[in-house]
């Protein structure tokens, strides 16, 4: 199966600045006010290797016309930017982020084999995660400059998709002060549980990487690292924390819905060449 190539849309929009309607205090400078429409696709069961170039190639393509239209005077119609929400499972595999700490991985690379488990060292932030079946991988290729020019902005909202989410399973969704992600019993010292990790990379304001949520996991490769480089704290799922298998489809479903409302943007749906 080969990942979709998108063909870039014949939307441009003129230098304009003007105020957002939708969120009078982030201006979107630059472009009509509009909202903005996000190109989404379910990849599926993908190796970790092909999403992470694809999700480079998109990044780059956008990096590539912001140079360009930069370049371009006052008066040109600027060529449009294309935002994409990518969700994946992935086979076993770890990941550690460009500072992470490989002591935080607690198998051998012999031993990683033995287990069919895949490594790799990629440049997103934080440290040591794991990706695997059952788990949503969330990978927003968004240019901020078209929505808020912030990155703790960017993550509270990544944060906020996932807490809405958990609400409408009845769980109570919390922020960790100082760490990034989805916890559960945030404060309570002891039975801090992570759900979700975050972990991005952006570039001229254009994001890759994202967000791994627990949904059915097997929570066992958890012990095979220090999760996100933090000890003491523990790991958990949809799955566990409801004592029944989740249906993905109806994760995805609502992710979805809760990304479009937090971002203020509009999914456009997109499939997968067979």
């Amino acid at each position: 199966m080969k990942l979709i190539e998108l063909i870039n849309t014949d939307f441009v929009y003129r230098k304009n600045i003007c105020l957002n309607p939708f969120n009078p205090l982030n201006p979107c400078s630059n472009y009509i006010c509009q909202m903005q429409q996000v190109h989404f696709q379910d990849l599926g069961i993908q190796p970790y290797k092909q999403v992470w170039d694809y999700q480079e190639t998109l990044l780059k393509q956008a990096v590539d016309i912001k140079i360009a239209n930069r370049e371009l005077p006052e008066t040109t119609a600027h060529i449009a930017i294309q935002h994409h929400l990518l969700f994946v499972e992935h086979p076993p595999v770890y990941t550690l982020g460009k500072n992470g700490n490989e002591e935080n991985v607690l198998l051998s690379e012999k031993e990683l084999f033995q287990k069919s488990i895949e490594y790799f060292h990629i440049n997103r932030g934080g440290d040591i995660t794991f990706h695997g079946p059952e788990q949503l991988v969330g990978y927003p290729i968004l240019d901020l400059d078209k929505f808020k020019s912030d990155l703790g902005w960017y993550l509270r909202n990544i944060e906020e998709i996932i807490i809405l989410t958990m609400a409408e399973y009845g769980l109570k969704g919390e922020r960790s002060k100082g760490e990034t992600g989805v916890w559960i019993d945030a404060d309570i010292k002891g039975k801090e549980r992570k759900i979700c990790a975050i972990g991005i990379k952006c570039s001229r304001w254009v994001t890759m990487h994202g967000f791994a949520f627990n949904v059915n996991t097997d929570l066992s490769y958890f012990g095979n690292i220090v999760p996100c480089g933090i000890l003491n704290k523990q790991v958990t799922s949809l799955q566990k924390e409801l004592g029944r298998k989740v249906d993905m489809n109806e994760v995805k479903e609502k992710v979805k819905k809760n990304f479009e409302k937090v971002f203020e943007a509009e999914l456009l749906e997109h499939r997968l060449n067979g």
